[in-house]
């Protein structure tokens, strides 16, 4: 099984695969770019060919990066759309020196424009980035639904998917999101998994964030928790990583921990498979 966190791409993408190593890990995460602007790191095409033989040397499974938090492909500011549809553009092209990975995002917030608009302008964005068939999946991430926020139910993510038309994009499930928005993955985790694969399919289902939540069932707040300290608690994380249709994805940890602490958690993991 393949387990990870999110990583510091600031000393590159080397650097990052033997952080992951030391920690006990096998695939995980990183911002393409800062995650709370735009500015992207500059590229160095050496440390990434070194990376991908590590990579390949280790046996990781894909990696799952993860486009930046102010990146709204919905917002109702055409300038600030416009700039965003760009910033994914580019960082799919930047994904070509990892090929053959996961880049994940949130859909975004429609911010009073209603969801049918919001999902076109998500669509319209993820069509003129993909025609370029960059060697890379897109990962549409499953919201906790707060506010005018996309993606919080399953049918929405169709409706991006639909839209889009192409078998490049998929989804990344995050279990403090998705019980956050409603979706009973402690007392029903197949009836979820039923769900989603009725409405989405199961051969959408990419990735998944594995995470506690720091709210109750529902609130649709999104807050998350170190594992087994939240809501969801630990034989829910049980049953995910010894799920039969789960548990060949990648599996990224985005608790509130420093590397110690996500050593202790993917090790955790490692110890509930059965």
């Amino acid at each position: 099984m393949y387990f990870g966190c999110h990583l510091s791409a600031g000393k590159g993408s080397t650097a990052m695969v033997n952080t992951a190593l030391s920690i006990g890990a096998n695939t995980f995460a990183f911002f393409t770019r800062n995650p709370r602007g735009s500015k992207a790191k500059q590229e160095d095409s050496q440390d990434a060919a070194k990376a991908v033989h590590l990579l390949e040397e280790h046996n990781f499974g894909k990696l799952v990066a993860h486009g930046a938090y102010t990146m709204n492909l919905c917002t109702a500011d055409p300038e600030a759309r416009a700039f965003a549809a760009d910033v994914l553009e580019d960082d799919l092209r930047r994904m070509t020196a990892l090929p053959g990975n996961f880049y994940n995002f949130h859909p975004g917030s429609h911010v009073g424009q209603g969801l049918e608009a919001g999902i076109d302008y998500i669509a319209q964005a993820l069509k003129q980035a993909l025609r370029h068939s960059y060697p890379v999946t897109v990962l549409l991430e499953t919201m906790a639904g707060k506010g005018s926020e996309i993606g919080g139910r399953f049918e929405e993510i169709r409706m991006i998917l639909d839209a889009v038309g192409s078998e490049h994009v998929g989804v990344c499930l995050d279990t403090c999101h998705v019980y956050d928005g409603g979706y009973d993955i402690v007392g029903d985790l197949d009836g979820v998994l039923a769900e989603f694969d009725r409405v989405i399919g199961l051969n959408r289902l990419k990735a998944l964030h594995v995470n506690d939540s720091k709210n109750p069932f529902a609130s649709h707040k999104d807050r998350h928790a170190c594992l087994g300290e939240g809501s969801l608690g630990l034989e829910t994380f049980r049953a995910i990583v010894n799920h039969p249709v789960l548990r060949d994805k990648p599996m990224i940890l985005e608790t509130p921990n420093e590397l110690p602490g996500y050593q202790k958690e993917i090790a955790l993991l490692r110890q509930m498979q059965s």
